[in-house]
């Protein structure tokens, strides 16, 4: 069996999450793979090391991945995908957090090479964020880079919206499988991404939006750009758990500041007096990219 494919049945196997998976592609970094030797479930559940309930559901799992082809091909539904030993996969990711074994996408992977910048923020935002993407993301900020975001309400849909209105380009990162739009409200956008940009995810079709998938795809973002931009956030928020992923894996943390009488600018303005880089123009962003005055 291909590497490639070995890496494809291990991500889709029960069981076992992304840390375990973590371990076993470190564990395969320092290995010499041979096409006919698999390892057994034992032994890998022992490297990721797997809790006794945890390594019965993923042996029973990898026992029917390995050596059923059409329930692989079904769990596939012919989306397309790259594993983490591909050349097309992110090597900013690659080295980051936990990073996926399989992403799958639709759209033009060719976006990952452009400069990325996150851009997160409260899902319950207010018109403030609005003012913001719109001073900040046309012109060169759009010209010159790729905006990604979680395809979440909020922040993350007037990024998208803002990119592609100044005809930017935007990557979708999303916590489900990509046959399925959550929010529902954002069916007709998502589409849009994956038809004219790009939208990824690290779960197959038909995986429902679990609560653990929204951190866990947050580490994807945080991964994958060089700059993380925070317009609001509450004290406590998923965006600052995003801005912290990002810090871990030494990117830039950038933030808005506001009134400090404002409940969703507690948490920029916390980051920003932690040494985030507080952002008033579109310049404050192209700097960190060495793109300067233009």
């Amino acid at each position: 069996m291909l590497l490639r494919d070995f890496l494809l049945r291990i991500h889709l196997c029960k069981g076992i999450g992304i840390v375990g998976k973590a371990r076993v592609y470190i564990w395969l970094k320092h290995l010499d793979w041979v096409d006919t030797r698999l390892p057994t479930p034992d032994y890998l559940a022992a490297i990721a090391q797997l809790n006794r309930r945890n390594a019965a559901v993923f042996e029973k799992s990898y026992q029917q991945l390995m050596q059923n082809d059409q329930l692989v091909s079904d769990l596939l539904e012919d989306e397309h995908w790259i594993s983490i030993f591909d050349p097309e996969y992110p090597l900013q990711l690659r080295e980051a957090y936990a990073p996926p074994l399989v992403l799958f996408y639709r759209g033009n992977l060719e976006l990952l090479e452009r400069p990325l910048l996150g851009i997160v923020g409260a899902r319950d935002c207010t018109s403030y964020s609005v003012e913001i993407l719109k001073h900040l993301i046309p012109g060169r900020v759009s010209n010159t880079m790729t905006i990604v975001s979680g395809l979440a309400k909020g922040v993350d849909t007037l990024a998208h919206q803002c990119a592609i209105a100044n005809n930017g380009r935007t990557i979708g990162v999303i916590g489900t499988g990509m046959d399925i739009s959550y929010p529902y409200s954002n069916q007709q956008l998502q589409t849009t991404i994956s038809k004219n940009h790009l939208l990824i995810s690290e779960y197959p079709n038909h995986a429902k939006g679990f609560r653990s998938h929204f951190p866990e795809r947050n580490r994807i973002i945080a991964g994958l750009v060089q700059s993380v931009l925070v317009t609001e956030a509450k004290k406590h928020s998923g965006s600052l758990i995003t801005a912290n992923l990002a810090l871990q894996n030494n990117r830039n943390v950038l933030a808005v500041p506001g009134s400090i009488s404002a409940p969703l600018s507690v948490g920029t303005n916390e980051l920003i007096a932690a040494g985030a880089k507080p952002v008033m123009q579109d310049l404050d962003i192209l700097e960190e990219y060495n793109l300067g005055p233009i």
